[in-house]
């Protein structure tokens, strides 16, 4: 159905055609993934976006485990496969631009690259979340409820969080070293008014330390830092050491 589905939006004149894949489903061969990827680079499809399986932890999930209808891949086999999709995706004209986002030339995708660049944007709809002027606010997930507001004229979101400018440029930085380019530190300053490195040396220091992080050559400048191939394996721990 999937397949039917892209093909027939090629054949209505769309030129840019996403897909979402997900690997590390339970019980899932390396071969089998691999196949996945080569049936989607065969279709008309200019992004592809890879996501690993994340599981719940919950009773089901425990339950699932225990009586061996689930069986989690071990990390290291999420890990190969994460690795394959690079390799073969780079093979067939797919160049990753951020963690999970491959796209061909000219089709990286804006919505995202809004996200990975930190800047403003506005949701509509229950549990919709926008980001401006450093202020975040989740709509109400109630349906019933966030139509009962909107026709009564309330605009009060579910709930928000102001963020400090020094907090804002940290989450900056935090989302912007997902991307393959790195960060700029003149674009950091200009972003955030803030030196990249009066505010992440520590951190810097240590991720570079376990082989997380490089300088982008030539390495004399120290302008731009960006994810080791190491380092996009473990990208969530870069992130994290830098909020």
């Amino acid at each position: 159905m999937a397949v039917e589905a892209i093909e027939k939006t090629a054949r209505a004149g769309f030129k840019d055609i996403s897909v979402d894949l997900i690997f590390g489903v339970w019980g899932e061969e390396l071969s089998e993934w691999a196949d996945d990827i080569k049936k989607a680079v065969s279709l008309p499809i200019t992004h592809i976006s890879c996501y690993s399986l994340t599981y719940e932890q919950g009773a089901s999930i425990k339950e699932a485990v225990k009586d061996g209808s689930l069986i989690p891949l071990e990390e290291e086999t999420a890990a190969d496969m994460y690795s394959l999709a690079i390799s073969n995706l780079a093979d067939n004209g797919f160049r990753q631009y951020e963690i999970s986002s491959f796209a061909k030339p000219g089709f990286c995708c804006k919505h995202n690259l809004a996200y990975w660049n930190n800047d403003p944007y506005v949701g509509l709809g229950p549990s919709a979340v926008s980001y401006v002027d450093g202020l975040r606010r989740e709509e109400v997930s109630d349906v019933s409820e966030y139509i009962k507001r909107k026709a009564s004229g309330d605009d009060s979101p579910g709930s928000s969080e102001k963020l400090s400018p020094k907090d804002s440029a940290k989450e900056t930085a935090a989302l912007k070293i997902r991307t393959m380019e790195g960060i700029d530190f003149d674009w950091f300053k200009k972003k955030t008014g803030y030196e990249f490195l009066d505010l992440e040396s520590e951190a810097v220091a240590k991720l570079e330390k376990d082989g997380l992080v490089e300088y982008k050559k030539p390495v004399t400048a120290q302008q731009t830092l960006c994810l080791t191939p190491r380092g996009i394996l473990f990208c969530d721990t870069v992130s994290s050491a830098f909020l």
